[in-house]
Order: C-alpha cells, then structure tokens, then sequence
C-alpha cells in the first residue's frame, strides 16, 4: 500500500506499508520515500528589461536559475528564476542597497516590480 503524505515544488514523499507474517502475528513496516522532482531548466541568456517609467534599462546574462543584470547606473542586480507549475517563471532581483524587484514572466516576455513602484518590461533572447 502507497500513500502520498505531501507534494510540494520539491519533493514527493510516500510512505510504503508492508505486512508481513511473523511467528506471533503480522508486523507492519512502513518506510518513507523522498522523490526529489527532475528539475526543469530555465533558459540562459541576454536579459534586456526597460522601465515604463523614467526611462532605465536593465541588461544583463543568465544561466539557468541564476541572473545577473547592470542598470544605467552602474548597480547590479543578482537575482534567481524559478519555475512554478503553470510553466510561468517568478523572478527575484537584489542590489547592493537593498533594493528589490519582483515579477513574472513565460514564453513571451517578463514583468517586474520594484520597491520603487516602477514598472519593468522585458525579454530574453
């Protein structure tokens, strides 16, 4: 007997039970099994986001998860990708100041939103 105790973005846990016979009565074993999820990789390279506002651009590469943009003002922004379910991307940025930009994108573009209340758009080729 299998059941399913939580599914999470990542990992599956099941708990196996099994009955077996002894000399006395039957004995139960369970045991319970992590399933790590295969990764869905996110695609690298050129990020180029403008602002709607003011004018500014972000440029920059990613690898993966992992992104790295330079505004017009020489700041850099570290940030992460992260695959949801819906195949929608959520990205997070950071700078040096503390700052923070947040958004999502898919297939055809992204949108961020920063501490600030500016609007990026943007697109990876």
């Amino acid at each position: 007997m299998t059941a399913v105790l939580s599914e999470g973005p990542r990992e599956v846990a099941e708990v196996c039970v099994w009955r077996i016979p002894a000399l006395d009565g039957m004995i139960r074993v369970a045991m319970i099994n992590l399933r790590k999820r295969k990764r869905l990789l996110i695609r690298g390279g050129h990020y180029r986001l403008e602002s709607g506002q003011g004018g500014g651009v972000l440029s920059g590469f990613g690898d993966g998860d992992f992104i790295r943009l330079r505004d017009e003002l020489g700041n850099e922004w570290c940030g992460a990708a992260e695959r949801q379910y819906d195949d929608s991307i959520r990205f997070r940025f950071r700078d040096a100041q503390g700052h923070y930009a947040t958004g999502v994108g898919d297939n055809f573009g992204i949108t961020l939103r920063d501490d600030q209340g500016r609007t990026w758009r943007g697109f990876v080729d």
